[in-house]
């Protein structure tokens, strides 16, 4: 079995020096880039199975180059920052990050999170993998979780994994609400170490790709509760 591979991304070789060692012990396969711009090069020339970037840094910052990777493919991303600010926290998420970690870290935490991620961005595609179900269908819309494919007005809209899965859970359940806690526990499942916030971000952002769809449904909050896919009778 191929080894999993991770792009560590860090301008302090100290840091990058440790997480080697630490993901090498632990089985996986590494390599390092020291800026952003390097980060985007690489990562455009090889394989990942997660990225671990660090937000200062010179020359391009976590933040530009996790959007200029999120541009060219879903690898999920983990960001690592001095800062705990909520507000850096949701611009990584916003961007498509899919976890944070804020400096100073446990190595064994950062292995734990990694762990993770992995877990949740392969079970689904391996639990549904040889089905023929997991398509839905409403109009102008297709939500396919087999092949992590989403359809708009018959276009493939480019969709990171997350958001694909939120959406495939929430139109499997037209017009039942769901808690924020609730959609953390059955998508992203009970290793996760976010916040309940990681929702609200994620809804923005399927929001502003299924913006004026049809009216026949539409991705609704349900005030002082959470999120439902209501469809029209």
């Amino acid at each position: 079995m191929d080894r999993e591979k991770i792009l560590i991304v860090d301008d302090d070789k100290n840091i990058c020096e440790l997480l080697r060692l630490y993901l090498e012990k632990e089985g996986f396969d590494t390599e390092i880039a020291n800026d952003g711009e390097k980060a985007v090069e690489m990562y455009g020339e090889g394989v990942y199975d997660l990225i671990l970037m660090d937000v200062m840094m010179p020359r391009v910052d976590g933040w530009e180059a996790c959007r200029r990777i999120r541009a060219k493919g879903n690898t999920p991303i983990i960001m690592l920052t001095a800062k705990g600010e909520t507000f850096d926290k949701v611009l990584g998420l916003e961007l498509g990050a899919d976890d944070y970690i804020v400096k100073p870290f446990d190595t064994k935490e950062v292995v734990a999170r990694i762990k993770a991620v992995l877990r949740r961005s392969g079970r689904a595609s391996q639990s549904n993998r040889g089905s023929s179900a997991g398509e839905l269908v409403y109009d102008n819309l297709v939500v396919n979780i087999t092949k992590y494919e989403l359809r708009v007005k018959d276009a493939v809209v480019d969709t990171p994994p997350k958001e694909l899965e939120l959406l495939y859970h929430l139109a499997r359940n037209p017009n039942k609400v769901f808690t924020r806690d609730a959609l953390l526990d059955e998508v992203w499942g009970f290793e996760y170490y976010g916040d309940s916030r990681t929702i609200d971000v994620h809804i923005k952002r399927l929001r502003e790709k299924l913006e004026g769809v049809s009216d026949k449904w539409s991705l609704k909050t349900v005030w002082g509760v959470g999120y439902k896919f209501e469809v029209k009778e």
